[in-house]
């Protein structure tokens, strides 16, 4: 007989002893698990940061949610590794005190019969603490599962959008029609999956709901990728204990994100994070002061507050909003297909697209691009008109944009104003307005 055989007595009886024995595992398995945590947890906030910062939506979604599993997985173990250090010290309590001999305690008939009512027996206790450290660490892997399934579910409306909707290949009238039917019924769904999820399957109870809810149900059990972890969540269900857990979890989950957000402000007026303006410097827009790797470049920076040089160098980091300004001023550069977003570095063809081939053509369009980059910006020292042209590079943290050099030399000693003018369209007309303003000080050696 095979001994995986679930319904073998050597099976159950293999469980049996793995069972008694998984507390030595599941510490094993949370000290790696805190430890991988820990080192991954500021690396994957910095690129959340990093995608935010570049206005990168696909990557910022992807981190956030990592960011999100990280933090959920973390909070769980740490809570885990103190109950079941708790319940070791218990036992550890047990061996050499025994239970607990209230009537050697000699306190009133009141408490005594409160505290017999409440304890019971420190062995009830110590148990008590095993079903919580157990269910525990089970739940820490499964919230993982659900964080998923709500990514899978935002990447299905994306990819619904982005491939039916906006498709080029489909009819556009029945791309528009069959992504509205697929983005309802997406939507529908989601929120049916959620409220059965919330109300512990009252959705499945119903006779009549559910023959409706089923092939809805059997849909996303692929989408949200139930079918990997749907014995677990099941099991949590059938039991008391599991499912009053997961209420209490929650509820924790929301004070945690709450005292997250609470902050104890000084001022009624000023703020450490504001944009930079003629009475505000952000250090943002310094990089001198971008010391920590979790600081990224602003909308606008140079390399200090104050300046000794005849040059002052001004970096503009790039963003997906750039591009789609460039696009706006200058129709001939939007590609047909647009490349942007999520894609793999596995490069099977270099071709932009089938009119673009050569590298003669790609670096004619890249000196376009660049041009209507630079009839779109501009810049004024205090009011004081400038434009120098700009060129592509890669600045702090390797992170791409445009830079370039004023001349400064015949400005004035003190306090000036560096501002950012940008072109923006208006309907049929262009107006000009101030993208960012960073105060300086010029100040000859």
């Amino acid at each position: 007989m095979n001994n995986n055989d679930y319904n073998s007595p050597s099976f159950k009886k293999l469980l049996d002893s793995l069972q008694q024995q998984s507390w030595e595992l599941e510490l094993i398995i949370s000290g790696f698990a805190i430890f991988g945590l820990f080192t991954a947890y500021d690396p994957l906030r910095i690129e959340m940061i990093n995608a935010q910062n570049e206005d990168q939506v696909y990557n910022f979604v992807v981190y956030f949610v990592l960011t999100i599993a990280a933090s959920i997985l973390l909070f769980n173990l740490l809570l885990h590794v103190i109950l079941r250090g708790l319940w070791i010290g218990s036992l550890g309590l047990r061996y050499v005190s025994g239970d607990i001999e209230f009537d050697k305690l000699k306190y009133s008939e009141k408490f005594t019969n409160y505290l017999k009512k409440r304890i019971v027996s420190f062995d009830r206790y110590i148990a008590n603490l095993e079903n919580y450290c157990s269910v525990l660490f089970a739940i820490s892997f499964l919230l993982i599962f659900y964080v998923l399934a709500f990514t899978m579910i935002i990447i299905c409306i994306v990819l619904v959008a982005q491939f039916v909707i906006e498709s080029e290949v489909l009819p556009e009238q029945f791309a528009s029609i069959f992504g509205a039917f697929l983005m309802i019924f997406i939507i529908i769904g989601m929120i049916l999956t959620f409220i059965d999820f919330i109300t512990q399957g009252w959705l499945k109870k119903k006779k009549w709901i559910s023959r409706l809810y089923f092939p809805i149900y059997w849909i996303f059990s692929f989408i949200t990728l139930s079918f990997l972890y749907r014995p677990l969540v099941y099991n949590f269900l059938d039991n008391r204990f599991g499912k009053r857990l997961i209420l209490l979890l929650t509820p924790i989950y929301l004070v945690i994100l709450l005292i997250t957000t609470v902050e104890y402000r000084t001022s009624n007026y000023l703020e450490k994070d504001q944009n930079s303006s003629s009475i505000f410097a952000n250090k943002e827009n310094y990089f001198d002061m971008l010391t920590d790797e979790e600081d990224f470049p602003g909308r606008l920076v140079i390399p200090s507050k104050v300046i000794t040089e005849p040059y002052l160098k001004v970096f503009v980091p790039f963003s997906e909003n750039i591009e789609n300004r460039i696009f706006a001023f200058n129709d001939s550069l939007k590609p047909k297909n647009d490349r942007r977003g999520l894609s793999s570095s596995m490069k099977i063809n270099t071709n932009w697209s089938d009119e673009i081939t050569s590298a003669r053509q790609k670096d004619s369009i890249r000196k376009a691009y660049l041009k209507t980059f630079n009839t779109i910006y501009s810049f004024k020292i205090d009011t004081l008109k400038l434009d120098e042209d700009f060129i592509i590079t890669t600045g702090k943290h390797n992170i791409l944009g445009f830079e370039t050099y004023l001349n400064i030399k015949d400005l004035e000693e003190g306090k000036h104003l560096l501002k950012l003018i940008r072109l923006r369209k208006e309907k049929d007309t262009v107006a000009r307005y101030s993208d960012a303003a960073i105060p300086f000080w010029n100040f000859k050696e």
